[in-house]
């Protein structure tokens, strides 16, 4: 390993060995233990850069710019809610669906009952 800074250490390299080890992975496979090696240390290396982003646009404009940026590059998973809500409603809103009206009304119950919850 070089000292280049976008480069994961030595000891982050062997924790995800380890990883890949732990995931009950009988069978050593190199090609797979090095993909999971390979994908782990790219997405380390593009948070590295994105972090580095992150400073130099907060130091150069403010924080919000900033974390609009970390927002844009790392945008969040859909939560459990959010994705019933989106079928539910596509559903809903699908003319070519033939549902019952009993399923309809609850469909629409549930929609109503998920946009009451937090995320």
């Amino acid at each position: 390993m070089t000292n280049h800074p976008i480069t994961p250490p030595a000891l982050l390299v062997e924790q995800w060995l380890r990883e890949w080890k732990t995931l009950g992975v009988r069978h050593a496979d190199p090609v797979k233990s090095t993909s999971y090696v390979a994908t782990e240390a790219a997405q380390w290396g593009a948070d590295q850069e994105l972090e580095a982003c992150v400073d130099f646009v907060q130091y150069e404009a403010d924080w919000n710019t900033a974390e609009k940026l970390r927002a844009a590059r790392r945008p969040k998973p859909p939560s459990l809610k959010e994705q019933a809500l989106a079928k539910t409603t596509a559903i809903l809103n699908d003319p070519n669906r033939v549902l019952l009206i009993e399923v309809r009304e609850t469909l629409e119950l549930n929609r109503r009952a998920l946009e009451q919850f937090d995320d």
